[in-house]
């Protein structure tokens, strides 16, 4: 008996020290990415390898720009679409998951998640779209890593360089070329506000965008200007 406890004991340290070096990976690319560009995220690697499921010769779409080069109308629109008090919390939006929950209670289902765009970018960076505890846990640490480590210019400007827009679509720069044939600096108020309501959903809603969605891009589009960007 007292073998099997020790055995268990070694695993289990073998488990923690294989977790804090997992942790001091992700905050090593996290303090990098302060200043360098991420080549590809989690998210992207997983959408490149079902698309190469199908042809092995598929390629994502995607091209960064500087925070700079990317419509003031889509910050805006995005920061209202996904998270209105981005430049007020630090990565988690209490009263945000407090009303998503109670939307999720009235509906009986998971409609709303509440998640940040803090939230969002590092499961994008690092995570799956799969949903479990341990993930929501993961997001948690790294949503505080980058929150300590980037200001909120760096957070959205990578945020909107990578997020999914579609199939095999990230960034804005490659969003706006896709459906408006233009840079992303040239997107007007109404388009940013309809790729910003494609989001949650992009790969659907680049199919087709069914008209509850078309009304929340114009109310979207009507309090944007309010929204208070980096």
């Amino acid at each position: 008996m007292k073998k099997i406890w020790r055995f268990s004991g070694r695993i289990l340290k073998w488990l923690l020290l294989l977790l804090v070096a997992y942790q001091l990976w992700i905050f090593a690319h996290v303090v990098v990415w302060k200043w360098v560009n991420p080549g590809e995220t989690s998210f992207m690697a997983i959408r490149l390898d079902e698309l190469q499921q199908k042809n092995a010769k598929a390629e994502l779409k995607h091209q960064w720009v500087e925070y700079a080069k990317i419509s003031n109308h889509l910050k805006r629109a995005v920061v209202a679409a996904e998270d209105d008090r981005f430049m007020d919390h630090n990565g988690f939006d209490l009263r945000g998951i407090e009303q998503a929950l109670k939307k999720n209670e009235r509906r009986g289902k998971s409609v709303a998640g509440g998640s940040s765009i803090t939230q969002q970018l590092a499961k994008n960076l690092f995570l799956s779209p799969s949903r479990s505890y341990f993930r929501k846990a993961e997001e948690a640490v790294i949503t505080l890593m980058i929150e300590l480590l980037w200001d909120k210019r760096r957070i959205l400007e990578v945020y909107l360089n990578v997020v999914e827009w579609g199939n095999g679509v990230f960034g804005a720069e490659a969003a706006a070329r896709h459906y408006y044939r233009v840079p992303a600096a040239q997107l007007g108020a109404s388009a940013a506000a309809r790729m910003a309501v494609m989001l949650p959903n992009p790969r659907k809603y680049e199919k087709s965008m069914p008209s509850w969605v078309v009304r929340h891009a114009s109310a979207v589009q009507r309090r944007m200007h309010y929204s208070q960007i980096p």
